[in-house]
């Protein structure tokens, strides 16, 4: 059975369990359990650790038609799913160290650099406070985003961006998550104190987006890991976008069917309707084939050998991103033409309002630093936006 046949085998019973996951401000464990056994969350892990090591275009489709049934276990899968592909590009050690009782094993993030790192002998000291880590409830370790030193990127000195793979009992989960969308996603607080990590558990971002040898590909040799980070992770979240608002149009379009407006119409008889529900399925359908055909081609350039240039890499995240903003606007004209009942917190088309509004608002689906990346680099702007 394939990747999207056991995500849709699935999908009943994750949709079942969204009103429970809501209410728990996290996936309940019956959906982690059924996530973990899909084995979606393992998609991108090396096979060598028991993973599918699956293609991108598998793991795209595969993610809409989570967040289609379940938003929250959707956008929690998403994320958390390119977290082994991310751990298999670090050294050996942090992949021994996190999986070689358990490869089932998964770690959560918040990548927003907002606490602090200090280099130290042997590696880094961390303490701060990170948001939005989603699902870290059911995970053993969190991968945190932090500032510490100088780089050069392309012949200018940057702030080092450094991923630090933090392990149990060195951080705490602060339960704050009290939100209107994506509330089971359980997106909380990490807290950290002085946690020392070593430096075989931190990878640099500068070193991701100048496509530098990483330890973890001499021995993870496939064209999986030899994909953008940020290309990768821009999918994920891309992903739980349209699936979320294709499951919106669904329920829209059950909601409108047989519904009657104030002038006793058929909603299915008005123009305006029509068009608007028109509109936002095209906007759909070619986002999704924009991506299909973007992961097809960075797959082929990894095949290949190839480094996806700065440009590519802009190009490939604006049309996603600019895909899912066109969406979003449609969402949002559609949730005005709906039954005025919608208004009411408990009403589905409320919630899955809701939801896409919250996976919009991810720092990552902003088009507008993507679209100066895109626009710069054509007109050769002096100063173009700088991508990693």
């Amino acid at each position: 059975m394939s990747l999207l046949e056991e995500v849709r085998r699935i999908a009943p019973n994750l949709a079942a369990n969204v009103a429970a996951d809501d209410q728990l401000r996290r996936l309940s464990d019956p959906t982690w359990q059924h996530l973990s056994e899909s084995g979606f969350l393992r998609a991108l892990q090396p096979k060598r650790w028991g993973g599918g090591e699956c293609g991108p275009v598998e793991f795209l489709d595969a993610a809409i038609e989570l967040s289609r049934a379940a938003p929250s276990a959707g956008w929690v899968a998403g994320v958390i799913g390119v977290h082994p592909w991310q751990l298999a590009l670090f050294d050996e050690k942090a992949q021994q160290e996190m999986w070689q009782h358990d490869p089932s094993v998964m770690h959560s993030s918040s990548y927003n650099p907002t606490g602090k790192a200090e280099k130290t002998a042997g590696g880094y000291k961390l303490s701060g406070r990170w948001s939005f880590s989603s699902g870290c409830d059911h995970c053993r370790g969190v991968m945190l985003g932090a500032l510490c030193g100088t780089r050069e990127l392309f012949g200018k000195p940057v702030r080092d961006f450094r991923s630090f793979l933090v392990v149990p009992g060195q951080y705490r989960i602060d339960d704050n998550w009290h939100v209107a969308g994506l509330r089971g996603t359980g997106s909380k607080d990490i807290v950290v104190e002085d946690a020392f990590v070593p430096e075989f558990r931190t990878q640099s971002h500068i070193d991701y987006a100048i496509g530098a040898p990483l330890p973890g590909q001499a021995i993870n040799r496939g064209p999986l890991y030899r994909l953008p980070f940020s290309v990768v992770f821009n999918l994920a979240i891309a992903a739980s976008v349209v699936g979320s608002a294709r499951g919106f149009i669904d329920v829209w379009i059950s909601a409108t069917t047989n519904r009657r407006l104030a002038t006793g119409d058929a909603a299915a008889d008005d123009v305006l309707i029509q068009q608007r529900l028109s509109e936002a399925l095209w906007y759909l359908d070619a986002t999704v084939s924009r991506m299909r055909a973007d992961a097809i081609e960075i797959w082929q350039m990894a095949e290949a050998g190839e480094v996806p240039s700065m440009r590519d890499r802009a190009r490939i995240r604006w049309n996603m991103n600019r895909g899912c903003d066109l969406i979003g606007r449609s969402v949002v004209e559609l949730f005005r033409a709906s039954t005025g009942r919608a208004i009411f917190l408990d009403h589905a088309l409320q919630c899955r309002f809701q939801d896409v509004q919250a996976a919009l608002a991810h720092a990552y689906m902003s088009p507008d630093p993507l679209a100066r990346a895109v626009g710069g680099t054509i007109l050769g702007a002096s100063k173009p936006e700088m991508i990693l």
